[in-house]
């Protein structure tokens, strides 16, 4: 066996191992990094192993591995990007790409991809340039083009190659939603040509690599698939239909799926090459647009909070067992997520036999969902539900290194929680509280170690939602914000750490944004056009409605925990008390401002809440007006929130409005929208609402000063 490694000054990333059959083992593994990522500076060294390759006429196959036991290629470097002045520099690195796995698919040698774990972007693009690809069955694997979510597209040809590979459709929807698929589903579409072991990867790819090169007819369809991806008339159709469910999914807000699938219909209908051209213009004018910019900011932040500890230099206790309080949809989802993602055995506590039932069959509905679908095997479901256990009592809590309370939102019984944990649980205990809105020093007032008291914030539905705020009161000591953090972040959640205070971040700069979408109301504009109006700006879903999904019973009761700490920019309007007292609590009670009966349950608005509030529905306002009114009153008390060092700043002000309340993430989060915006036309908006509504629109003296001395967020 021969190696070759072309060291040129630097290590290269490839390795070139020639066998006696005639296969050519090649490693991509790169120098000083955890995961493989493709970066600009690998051209030159790739060049030269594929010159090796072509001059070696031993050579009849070519296997590309990975170095790296956890990745294949997990996608290409993006922080190259930030280097672009203009899209021309950002077509070329496109060209670049697209030229070198066109010289690969080119190749007289067979070239093999053989993938175990996560081939993404980049990653992905290498292996479809290959003429054959294998992965393995581990739940590691997955193959996917998300460029998508950072604004971009598939640049180095993987939205024409995707497309003749598996239906149009499939791929399709694979580059619009950026979702990977797993090794099942990747062979079920025909994206790899077959799927074993781990411990037998390298082997059946070396058979394949003695294959000759396949003449690939295209993905099996059935009729309908025949006529919408083979004739004109059908690929007219659905493209058509693609756009307008784009359209409506993206609001006009997101540039890059309208170019995806501008690329595709390019390629197909006018040919590769012409396809390949479209796709690196199209990249490179995604990579300057500001919503990619934007994209780009919030990955390399999140990138960087990973990497970050609680506290400084204040190492987290190791953690081996968690006590969960409370058996309703959080404790549930709480118990899932530690159970599941950190692995650790959770000992959940209700006051009924009944609430351990419902929150263990929490993970058991996700778990069963996940089996299903073959995401995981019968054993690891096992393995994740006997990490549940359950009682009325304490016991089994004694060895617990941290206890999560999630009960109603009720200090006394909070309090109660803290004795409880403090009689119960070893004196290093952490006892953290879920609670949304009550500050965490007046949970701990009672404590007799105030210094295991922390608060620790999920959003709900628990299993999905990223953000957990993190809530140091006072005399909370750094290391159990260390651990806390530590654990959230073993749970799949990015953490930020907030300082103690009602309603803490997130939910202090929603409250005011929900209040003045109510005042809204009030004045007489129908739900349907503030909710579309909200959309349409780039939220998940518009106030009214989130305030049903919430419920609209603990959507009100913060209101005033927070007008009693902050005063009246807080303050509801009191005819809002009417919807209460009528018994609508939202979905959750199917009596809300939709309507939850028939067939399209929660679609339409429930009209009689009009004549409850006694208002006429009539539109006055445009949809741009009604979103500034709301976003303008959550951008200011997000500067409040920096300026009194709630949060640490602006990076987490801006990843925890994303993950937690939605923000729009191609805005940035509200504190590069504000910087986008200039903060003196930030603070000209707020005093023009300010005289038309009241001193709520008062401008923060922390924009006034900022702006006084020429300075922003970012």
């Amino acid at each position: 066996m021969t190696t070759m490694n072309d060291t040129n000054q630097v290590q290269s990333a490839f390795t070139l191992d020639i066998r006696q059959d005639g296969i050519a083992i090649l490693t991509i593994d790169v120098p000083g990094e955890t995961m493989n990522t493709l970066k600009a500076e690998f051209s030159q060294q790739i060049e030269t192993v594929l010159d090796k390759i072509e001059a070696d006429s031993s050579i009849k196959g070519v296997v590309l591995v990975s170095g790296k036991d956890n990745s294949f290629v997990a996608g290409a470097d993006i922080s190259m990007l930030a280097a672009c002045e203009n899209a021309q520099d950002a077509t070329q690195i496109a060209k670049g790409g697209q030229q070198i796995f066109d010289r690969i698919e080119a190749m007289a040698a067979t070239f093999v991809a053989a993938i175990h774990g996560p081939a993404l972007g980049g990653g992905l693009e290498l292996a479809l340039a290959c003429h054959y690809r294998v992965c393995s069955d581990d739940v590691k694997t997955q193959l996917g083009l998300p460029e998508v979510q950072l604004g971009l597209l598939p640049g180095s040809g993987g939205t024409q190659r995707l497309p003749r590979l598996i239906s149009v459709q499939q791929a399709m929807k694979m580059m619009l939603t950026g979702s990977p698929l797993r090794s099942k589903q990747a062979l079920k579409h025909g994206l790899v040509d077959d799927m074993v072991p781990k411990s037998i990867l390298l082997e059946v790819a070396i058979e394949l690599a003695k294959k000759t090169k396949p003449n690939r007819k295209g993905p099996k369809l059935n009729l309908m698939g025949k006529f919408l991806e083979k004739s004109e008339l059908g690929r007219s159709i659905m493209f058509k239909q693609a756009r307008k469910q784009t359209a409506s999914k993206t609001q006009g807000n997101y540039p890059s799926p309208n170019l995806i699938i501008d690329c595709i219909e390019t390629g197909l209908s006018k040919g590769v090459k012409k396809g390949l051209e479209v796709e690196a213009g199209h990249f490179g004018q995604l990579v300057m647009s500001p919503e990619s910019a934007s994209f780009r900011s919030l990955f390399f932040a999140t990138t960087d909070m990973k990497k970050e500890t609680g506290i400084e230099g204040v190492a987290p206790t190791q953690l081996k067992k968690v006590g969960v309080l409370g058996g309703g949809l959080m404790g549930g989802g709480i118990a899932f997520v530690t159970a599941s993602k950190a692995g650790l055995p959770v000992r959940i506590k209700d006051i009924r036999t009944d609430g351990i039932v419902n929150a263990i069959k929490y993970s058991y509905d996700i778990l069963n969902k996940k089996l299903k679908r073959r995401f995981i095997k019968k054993s690891e479901m096992q393995k994740q539900l006997a990490l549940l256990t359950g009682s009325v009592d304490y016991s089994g809590f004694g060895d617990t290194d941290i206890v999560i309370e999630a009960v109603f939102e009720d200090l006394e019984l909070k309090q109660n929680m803290v004795a409880d944990v403090e009689e119960n649980c070893a004196e290093t205990t952490i006892f953290a509280s879920n609670t949304s809105s009550i500050p965490i020093g007046q949970i701990a007032a009672k404590a007799k170690r105030p210094e295991n008291v922390i608060g620790l914030h999920y959003f709900s539905p628990v299993d999905k939602m990223p953000l957990a705020e993190v809530i140091a009161h006072d005399k909370t000591s750094d290391l159990t914000i260390s651990t806390t953090v530590e654990l959230a972040k073993k749970q799949g959640k990015t953490p930020i750490v907030v300082k103690d205070g009602a309603g803490f971040y997130v939910n202090r700069i929603l409250a005011p944004y929900m209040n003045e979408a109510a005042e809204v109301l009030l004045s007489g504009e129908p739900i349907d056009h503030i909710d579309k109006s909200l959309v349409k700006f780039g939220f998940p879903v518009g106030p009214i409605k989130l305030l049903d999904e919430v419920g609209i019973d603990v959507g009100t009761k913060i209101g005033p925990i927070l007008q009693a700490q902050f005063g009246e920019r807080f303050a509801s309007n009191p005819n809002f008390d009417l919807i209460l007292k009528d018994g609508r609590k939202g979905k959750k009670n199917a009596r809300g401002f939709y309507d939850y009966s028939g067939k399209k349950a929660g679609k339409n608005v429930d009209e009689s809440i009009y004549e409850l509030l006694n208002i006429t529905p009539a539109k006055a306002s445009s949809s741009e007006k009604i979103s500034e009114r709301c976003v303008l009153l959550m951008l200011n008390e997000a500067a409040m929130c920096l300026d009194e060092g709630v949060i640490r700043n602006a990076r987490d002000g801006d990843i925890g409005a994303i993950f937690g309340i939605g923000f729009p993430p191609f805005l940035g989060g509200p504190f590069r929208y504000m910087h986008s915006l200039g903060i003196a036309n930030v603070i000209e908006k707020l005093e023009h609402y300010q005289t038309v509504y009241g001193d709520k629109f008062k401008p923060a003296e922390c924009l006034k000063r900022m702006n006084a001395q020429g300075q922003s967020f970012y």
